[in-house]
């Protein structure tokens, strides 16, 4: 995928505004839900069993984020991948925290086995922990460099036949057909909560218009992000700025910002 690629799936999910589902933690409902209807889409921010299988044969993707967890919500996630595989519809995994406890590590994991469309989009502590290796997260924040996870990232693509996309001062996507490298985006987003689980909402949105790689959200993502810290002085404004950049964000100016390489 090419820039040209990037604009055009970005123009499709305008054109369609598909509805994304989320099951997400407290602490961001609202940044998801305020990223999704800045990019174009639809959100809905939906937890009950009693109507997520009627929901998912009409939503366009699920998203899951689990930052806020416990057995209640482990069990309408774990319902709600069913309902998703059932659809036909794809998932994005947020395995906030993941490696920082055994329940977040566990629950992660067997999410991530259920799915059938699947893409992950973690920090690097979380894609390492994710496959088994020895990460050195501190709670959901990554202690471990983006390039560090590719490996795990490669092991992930395999294991669960998913897309895999790491955030960190380099944003990586991973998958059978290659891997990119994005350098965009600026420090300051990491003092903003949510702007990863905003990344991981987002993801579901280009998923849901057929863009399930991951490259087009980080892309996104990170030239909004790279605007919104050009054009403020701390994160409280960042909050804001970077929904208008994501809002106003056009074919020009990704052409014009977007850092993307591929791997060899």
């Amino acid at each position: 995928m090419n820039v040209n690629a990037i604009c055009t799936a970005l123009a499709q999910l305008r054109e369609q505004a598909p509805l994304v589902v989320n099951i997400t933690n407290y602490v961001v409902m609202n940044n998801s839900a305020n990223a999704l209807l800045a990019i174009g889409a639809s959100p809905i921010m939906a937890h009950s069993r009693e109507e997520m299988a009627e929901m998912m044969v009409f939503a366009g993707a699920l998203v899951i984020n689990i930052g806020t967890l416990d057995r209640t919500w482990i069990e309408r996630m774990t319902f709600a991948v069913e309902q998703a595989n059932a659809a036909g519809k794809p998932v994005v995994l947020d395995p906030v925290g993941c490696g920082a406890t055994s329940l977040r590590t566990h629950t992660a994991r067997q999410l991530a086995t259920l799915a059938k469309h699947l893409i992950i989009r973690g920090n690097a502590s979380e894609i390492i922990a994710l496959a088994g290796q020895a990460s050195q997260g501190k709670g959901v924040d990554s202690q471990d460099p983006s390039e560090a996870a590719l490996e795990a990232a490669k092991q992930l693509v395999e294991q669960y036949q998913a897309q895999v996309v790491i955030s960190g001062a380099t944003d990586y996507v991973v998958s059978n057909d290659g891997s990119f490298a994005l350098n965009n985006g600026r420090p300051m987003m990491t003092r903003v909560t949510g702007t990863g689980c905003s990344l991981s909402a987002i993801t579901g949105a280009f998923a849901a218009i057929g863009e399930t790689s991951g490259l087009a959200a980080a892309a996104v993502m990170g030239v909004a992000g790279e605007i919104a810290a050009e054009q403020t002085k701390g994160p409280g404004s960042l909050q804001v700025a970077l929904l208008d950049a994501l809002y106003n964000l056009d074919e020009n100016t990704l052409t014009q910002r977007l850092k993307l390489s591929q791997l060899a």
